[in-house]
């Protein structure tokens, strides 16, 4: 049996499902340990601007221990979380740690105290997609092979991603695929009834039942460009047959709102708990991620969005686009930050019948991006260390 520590600040519904299935596999015992907070309770999201709190259960398919900060911490940061985690996991005897990020003073340490004693596992999603210039840069690779220095394998979630732990350091030899999955199932069961659901609530939005729907979910901030759809949609012409909606809460959100006033094509649908997602992303028939950065690591909306049947519009900013948008048959790629570029792929997406036959494309596609296949790859390099 080997034991495998993994270490996290908080639950997180995009990494539960795997932890969930890497601890029913054979000859595997997990353990989360979490360095922030572990319930189910609101929390602060100076996002969305509001304190959110889950709707669906993420503490319960695994074992995990808290090993928490001060009571007064109330946002994570570098220095605040707890300093020191190695000696509950030493305690648990664990075989090998998963370090879930290192950007916290807590599994920085951790890393670099197991190395050398046991296998030090990494994932993260970062990439190199957000430029940097002169001594900023410099230093940034120095600190990162110092960091990536301690890691024996790093399980990286696509192509950009590959990219960026070779640049610092990692050789392929040390780099597993993980594939970044979401709970496909969660999203594609009970499809009719979402699909009916959805189709209700266009109707109470005004929507035509033939009308295309260009959808955008999350949050209203400016590193996803929110303004550029709007923009690129305002540009589309026989709007009457087009519609627009911004689902979520953000600081960009009375400006859109300011800009869209005179258009009865465009609508706002406030924040939406998860239970809800898979009825949200049905109401659209493309799903469009604009962002432009910094730090849009791969964007784990488009894996929901095509789980639910959906086609989508992302920018060559969001990190799954050379992964998940391989070809036109699943979506499209535009520019970042280039109205005209959104637009021209925009105008692309004008019939709705053949929109939805490219999201059942979309949604078979998106099964080889699975929890399954993510537990099983990080499975299988543990049963294999020495």
């Amino acid at each position: 049996m080997k034991r495998l520590a993994i270490v996290a600040t908080h639950p997180i519904q995009y990494n539960v499902p795997w932890f969930r299935r890497l601890a029913v596999q054979e000859g595997i015992e997990v353990c989360v340990f979490y360095t922030w907070h572990a319930d189910e309770k609101a929390k602060y999201d100076p996002h969305f601007d509001r304190e959110i709190a889950w709707d669906i259960p993420l503490l319960n398919g695994y074992d995990y221990q808290l090993v928490a900060p001060r009571p007064t911490v109330k946002q994570k940061t570098f220095w605040n979380l707890n300093s020191d985690i190695t000696g509950p996991i030493k305690a648990w005897g664990a075989d090998a740690i998963l370090v879930l990020g290192w950007n916290y003073r807590s599994h920085l340490r951790a890393m670099r105290y197991f190395s050398g004693r046991i296998p030090v596992y990494f994932r993260g999603d970062s990439t190199l997609l957000d430029t940097q210039n002169g001594i900023r840069r410099r230093l940034r690779k120095i600190f990162l092979r110092y960091v990536y220095s301690c890691v024996d394998t790093a399980f990286f979630v696509g192509i950009n991603n590959y990219d960026y732990f070779q640049k610092y350091g990692l050789n392929k030899n040390q780099l597993t695929f993980a594939p970044h999955a979401i709970d496909n199932q969660r999203f594609s069961n009970d499809a009719i009834a979402h699909e009916t659901e959805a189709n209700r609530w266009r109707t109470s939005l005004g929507i035509p039942a033939d009308s295309v729907v260009f959808l955008f979910v999350g949050k209203l901030i400016q590193k996803k460009s929110p303004e550029i759809l709007l923009r690129a949609f305002q540009k589309l012409p026989h709007k009457n047959k087009q519609h627009l909606i911004f689902v979520g809460d953000g600081e960009c959100e009375a400006d859109l709102k300011k800009q869209a006033s005179n258009a009865a094509n465009v609508h706002f649908v406030p924040f939406q708990n998860q239970s809800r997602m898979p009825v949200v992303y049905r109401l659209g028939d493309v799903m469009c991620l604009p962002s432009a950065g910094p730090g849009e690591t791969w964007g784990l909306a488009v894996n929901e969005a095509m789980a639910s049947g959906r086609t989508v519009i992302v920018s060559d900013k969001v990190g799954c686009a050379r992964d998940l948008v391989a070809d036109e048959s699943i979506g499209h790629i535009h520019k970042a930050n280039s109205v005209e570029s959104l637009y021209v792929a925009m105008q692309k997406c004008c019939e709705r019948n053949r929109l939805l036959l490219k999201g059942t494309h979309c949604g078979r596609f998106i099964d080889r991006w699975s929890c399954e296949q993510l537990a099983a790859n990080i499975g299988n390099k543990l049963r294999s260390a020495a």
